[in-house]
C-alpha cells in the first residue's frame, strides 16, 4: 500500500479531528500573536504579571490533562469532554475583544487552557479508538500535522487581519472566534463515537498502587517536571519582537517563523 493510501484509508472521524485541531489552533494563534503587546500596550500589564499569566495558564492545562484522560476511560465516552474542551476554547475568545482590564485577559486565558486540558488526553484517546491498530501512528501523524498548519496559519493570518481591520487588536480577537466556533462545529456533526462496551472501559487506578510504578517513571516525570519549568514562554519572544521596533501588524511573523522551523526541524 502507498503511503497516501494509508492516510486516504484513514476513518472520517480522525480527518475530523484532525480538521478540528487545524481550526481551534489557527483560532488560538491569532490572539497569542497578539496578546502579550495587547496587555503591555493597551491594558498596562507588566513584564511580571505576563509571565505569571503564561505561567498559570499553562499549569492549568497540564493539571487537566491529568484528570481528563482517566476521566473519559471511567466514563467510557470521549467525545462530551472534547465538546466540553473545545467550546471552552471558542467562548474565551470574545473575552479578549471585551477586556478592559489585565484581569479579565487573565480569567479568558487561564480558562482557554483550562479547555486544552480537558480534550487533550479524551482527543489523542478517541484518534486511537477510531483508526485501526495498523494505522494508528498515521493518524496521530495526521492530526499532529494539521495542528501544526494551524499554528503557522494562524499567526499569519492575524498580521492579515491586523492589515485589514487598521491594526485593531480588539477587532482581530472578535474575528478569532470564527474558527473556534468552526472547530466546535465540526467536532460536533463530523465525529461520530461508538460507545464502548462496559468491558472495554478503563478501570479505576488505586492510590496504593503509584507505590508501583518504576523508579525509571519518576525519573521521566520529575525530568519533565524540571524542564517544564524552565519552558521559555512565546509571549516573550513576542514582546522582544515589538522592543526591536517591528510594527504592531508584523509581529505575530515572530510566531509564524518559529512554528515553520520547529516544524521542519521536527
Amino acid at each position: 500500500m502507498q503511503p497516501g493510501r494509508h492516510f486516504t484509508a484513514l476513518p472520517s472521524g480522525v480527518w475530523a479531528l484532525g480538521i478540528v485541531s487545524l481550526l481551534m489552533d489557527t483560532s488560538s494563534e491569532i490572539v497569542h500573536g497578539l496578546l502579550p503587546v495587547f496587555l503591555v500596550t493597551t491594558l498596562g500589564a507588566t513584564m511580571t504579571s505576563v509571565g505569571l499569566l503564561e505561567g498559570f495558564a499553562e499549569a492549568a492545562a497540564l493539571l487537566l490533562k491529568v484528570f481528563s484522560g482517566p476521566l473519559s476511560d471511567w466514563w467510557g465516552r470521549r467525545k462530551p469532554l472534547l465538546v466540553l474542551g473545545y467550546s471552552m476554547g471558542a467562548l474565551s475568545k470574545p473575552f479578549f475583544a471585551v477586556a478592559q482590564t489585565t484581569s479579565v485577559v487573565f480569567a479568558a486565558r487561564v480558562f482557554d487552557r483550562m479547555g486544552k486540558g480537558i480534550r487533550g488526553a479524551p482527543r489523542d484517546a478517541l484518534v486511537a479508538d477510531l483508526a485501526p491498530p495498523e494505522l494508528r501512528g498515521r493518524a496521530f501523524g495526521l492530526r499532529q500535522s494539521l495542528d501544526n498548519v494551524g499554528a503557522f496559519a494562524g499567526p499569519a493570518l492575524a498580521i492579515a487581519l491586523m492589515a485589514l481591520t487598521g491594526n485593531d487588536t480588539r477587532k482581530v480577537f472578535w474575528l478569532a472566534t470564527i474558527p473556534g466556533l468552526l472547530a466546535v462545529a465540526v467536532l460536533c456533526f463530523g465525529v461520530r463515537e461508538e460507545r464502548r462496551p462496559e468491558t472495554a472501559v478503563g478501570r479505576r487506578i488505586r492510590w496504593a498502587e503509584i507505590a508501583n510504578f518504576s523508579q525509571a517513571f519518576w525519573f521521566v516525570v520529575a525530568a519533565g517536571a524540571v524542564f517544564q519549568l524552565a519552558r521559555f514562554s512565546e509571549a516573550f519572544l513576542v514582546l522582544r519582537t515589538r522592543d526591536l521596533g517591528l510594527a504592531m501588524g508584523w509581529i505575530p511573523l515572530v510566531l509564524v517563523v518559529m512554528n515553520v522551523v520547529a516544524s521542519l526541524s521536527a
